[in-house]
């Protein structure tokens, strides 16, 4: 317990002294939201890495799918390092630098509203982000609390607090730059720990071979026929494993919490670099939970809930409990450095679009016009303080709410990600990226593909989810691009001259 304490504190410590350090660059705007647009290739492929995968992934989803899938969860960690990490730097991350900075935006919904003439569509994005980055938040506060009750044995409410008190510190000191800086050592800690990890837990089965052994004889749902179902190439269930692999990887492209680590990046050199790194890190930590996660049903059935079904969220800690203290100490600074990254990166995403665009929406000269000038060059000094301090009261108030939530989780973590990410990605997804590539992208498109995708997600949820929170999710996303298409097809296009000045960011 003194080692487990110590590494922990150590861990602390380091992470409330980046943030005093990094205090200086975040008295502006841009310095607090975006790190002055000039995060190098390392701390933003990092800042990408560890905002994707937290407490979420290693005890939720790893957990529930390892169980219902098997080895073939693994699939989700490779879809997750290619779809989630390669392609979208390879996709979004050159054109959404370039025309962002062209556009002067700083946030996601400031790009909506900017790109497509609209403030209304600003102000409704930002409401949209908002409110669906809170069920994804308490779902990380519920992985990570969940394994430090494990480790520590202390009481999960206590855990949520704790960890709510110490991201909100170092956000609120360091803004963006003290979160990419964590978010580097923090990376670094996940990708030694998995494997330590995974090498630690398969050694208590006798080793890789064993543990397939073991796992090829174990039926999917009671019966003998069903054996080998969880070793087998694809699973048990391949379609449903596919809907997993589409919300978790396509759903980091229309995430503004993901998407913004594009805005920061120095240079389209630092994109190439930032790309290869970035993709890495998916394979080893993405890659290494799933896995880890396949086992699962070696270390006995879960606890039942009051409703009778499974804890799923249980599993990962029962394969970790039986680990050396030295051990357990390490994953719980490995799923707490995962956790930390990922909610710094939401409650700043949630306090800097509440704070921007809807509390300040910054005017330009007309509607959707671009201008040469820079935002701070048109508000006083005390005005961008007075924006800052706004924004740091904002993240107290979204963790507050998201607290609440976690003390009272109302399902598994991984349906709580399912709504989030359906919500936001089947609502911003398709209309961000055809708004960087498409000229023909209609501002009535945007507001249907976001009737689409919070209309689908709030209906089925409403309906007591007939339709998985999951695969839900990843029908919003795809279905986003049908919708964005059609409707475009058939209303008024934006002006020709607005199109083209903000597409000539693409000709320099």
């Amino acid at each position: 317990m003194i080692v487990k304490i110590l590494l922990t504190l150590v861990f602390l410590v380091m992470v409330v002294a980046v943030g005093i350090y990094s205090r200086k660059q975040a008295s502006s705007v841009d310095g607090f939201v975006l790190g002055g647009r000039a995060v190098g290739p390392w701390l933003s492929a990092f800042a990408y890495g560890t905002s994707y995968f937290s407490a979420v992934v290693f005890v939720g989803y790893a957990g529930q799918f390892g169980w219902k899938y098997g080895l073939s969860s693994a699939w989700i960690g490779i879809g997750n390092a290619v779809i989630g990490s390669l392609l979208a730097w390879l996709v979004l991350g050159r054109r959404t630098k370039l025309m962002t900075q062209h556009i002067e935006s700083r946030t996601m919904p400031d790009f909506f509203g900017t790109r497509f003439a609209s403030q209304g569509l600003r102000v409704m994005a930002s409401i949209i982000a908002f409110v669906f980055l809170i069920p994804y938040t308490a779902g990380v506060y519920k992985g990570i609390s969940t394994l430090f009750e494990m480790g520590f044995g202390i009481s999960y409410e206590y855990c949520v607090v704790l960890m709510a008190l110490l991201t909100a510190v170092y956000v609120i000191l360091g803004g963006y730059k003290a979160t990419a800086i964590n978010d580097f050592f923090q990376g670094v800690i996940m990708l030694f720990g998995i494997v330590i990890v995974i090498a630690a837990v398969l050694n208590t089965q006798g080793g890789l071979a064993a543990a397939v052994g073991k796992m090829s004889e174990l039926p999917v749902d009671g019966t003998q026929e069903t054996a080998g179902q969880l070793t087998s190439l694809f699973g048990p269930d391949p379609w449903s494993l596919l809907g997993v692999v589409v919300l978790t990887s396509l759903g980091t492209w229309g995430l503004p919490q993901m998407v913004g680590k594009f805005y920061s990046i120095t240079d389209e050199k630092a994109i190439r670099r930032g790309t290869v790194i970035s993709t890495l890190f998916a394979f080893v930590v993405a890659g290494g939970c799933y896995f880890l996660g396949g086992f699962g049903r070696l270390f006995g059935t879960p606890p039942t809930l009051p409703n009778g079904r499974l804890d799923f969220d249980a599993i990962v800690p029962s394969m970790l409990a039986t680990l050396p203290d030295i051990l357990i100490a390490l994953v719980v600074l490995l799923v707490l450095s995962a956790s930390m990254s990922t909610l710094a990166s939401l409650v700043l995403t949630s306090s800097s679009t509440m704070t921007l665009d809807l509390i300040y929406r910054d005017k330009k000269s007309e509607p959707g016009e671009v201008t040469e000038g820079s935002i701070d060059d048109m508000v006083a000094e005390h005005i961008e303080r007075r924006k800052v301090v706004v924004m740091r009261v904002l993240i107290v108030f979204f963790i507050v709410i998201s607290l609440m939530i976690a003390l009272n989780p109302p399902t598994f973590i991984a349906q709580l990600m399912g709504i989030s990410w359906g919500a936001l990605a089947g609502a911003f997804l398709a209309p961000f990226m055809l708004g960087l590539y498409w000229r023909g992208t209609t501002t009535a498109a945007v507001w249907a593909c976001f009737a689409w995708g919070v209309g689908l997600t709030v209906i089925n949820m409403m309906l007591g989810n007939p339709i998985n929170p999951v695969n839900c999710g990843a029908i919003a996303m795809v279905g986003g691009f049908p919708v964005v298409w059609l409707v475009s097809l058939f209303t008024p296009r934006l002006s020709h001259q607005l199109v083209e000045r903000i597409f000539d960011c693409y000709k320099k």
